[in-house]
């Protein structure tokens, strides 16, 4: 008699839990974001003494001369160059408007932190989950058991990755949990409501900003948490596939290591590239596009980006579930 889908899933979480890999990640959380808290904290304080004030509006001011200093240089890149030219003009909006863009709190950490984890450091966490996901199979033997007994292969899969979207869910919300409370020591916990501007729009190397509006910061995060659950479920996808097609969980983390660094490395050159858009990995920067960042290719906006990466996922999966199904386990 074949098993219910809910205890397929316990089984599998039961396995998951038992190698240990969910409480890495946690652990890999809560020694780094006090790490990054403190890096955060030196930096506020340097600025602090190297301008002799704690007001924010001279130390913003001060970053838009600083960037309009850069531009002066005729050795800067013209992909640089727009980027801070957008960057200069959403500075003086937050300077013009009276917000300031990064006052102090767990809140504000956590979303800063989400905008420089989004890219690698999350999906290298989720691929430290879900590599060994069906490849732990073959390494540990339990394969043939595995898929002779009187249970469907497809539920067999699919168990595996509801308990996969489950981990990966866990581990977005415990990153947000983490870095707020870890961060609130330092900086403190309140700053829920303060206003935060979205709605930017990049054309032609330009901002255009007739379209911002203001949020709450704790609505803000929950738009900027989901856009990192998507891609953390996208990756864990990609991962899966991986698994699935490779038997070495070393090799699949080398695959996914590869594919997560040399997204990393075009993202700064891809302006040369234009075809490397339909690539996951120059995807994965989300978060740029409530911030009003010029993205690594011009014309590149967020449902594109959406849209690549669930093309992307959508053939994993396939991929994934085709060859499990007709998966040799005989040598």
């Amino acid at each position: 008699m074949e098993q219910s889908m809910v205890g397929l899933v316990q089984n599998e979480t039961i396995k998951l839990l038992r190698r240990r890999r969910f409480l890495v990640v946690v652990l890999i959380l809560a020694i780094l974001i006090p790490i990054f808290t403190y890096a955060q904290y030196r930096s506020v304080v340097t600025a602090q003494e190297r301008m002799g004030t704690t007001d924010w509006r001279p130390l913003l001011t001060q970053q838009i001369v600083d960037m309009q200093n850069r531009l002066a240089s005729s050795r800067l890149p013209e992909e640089w160059r727009d980027f801070i030219k957008v960057r200069i003009a959403q500075q003086q909006y937050y300077l013009d408007h009276d917000i300031n863009p990064m006052a102090p709190g767990g809140p504000t950490f956590a979303r800063g932190f989400m905008d420089q984890a989004i890219s690698m450091f999350l999906p290298m966490i989720i691929v430290v989950l879900a590599v060994d996901l069906v490849s732990s199979e073959f390494s540990e033997g339990t394969v043939k058991l595995l898929l002779t007994r009187p249970v469907r292969r497809w539920k067999v899969l699919t168990s595996k990755y509801i308990t996969l979207l489950l981990f990966t869910s866990l581990t977005v919300l415990t990153t947000l949990i983490l870095a707020y409370l870890l961060s609130g020591v330092v900086f403190g916990y309140s700053g829920w409501d303060l206003p935060i501007l979205t709605g930017f729009e990049v054309a032609g190397g330009e901002l255009e900003t007739s379209g911002a509006f203001m949020l709450p910061q704790w609505q803000f995060l929950l738009m900027q948490y989901g856009l990192g659950w998507f891609v953390c479920v996208v990756v864990a996808t990609v991962t899966l596939m991986v698994s699935v097609l490779v038997r070495s969980a070393a090799a699949g983390m080398g695959i996914m290591m590869a594919a997560l660094i040399s997204g990393t490395i075009l993202t700064q050159m891809a302006s040369s590239w234009e075809s490397s858009k339909y690539l996951f990995v120059v995807n994965l920067q989300l978060t740029d596009y409530l911030n009003g960042t010029l993205p690594p290719i011009k014309g590149m906006t967020l449902p594109f980006s959406l849209t690549v990466l669930s093309v992307w996922a959508i053939a994993a999966l396939i991929i994934a579930y085709a060859t499990f199904i007709r998966k040799d386990v005989t040598s």
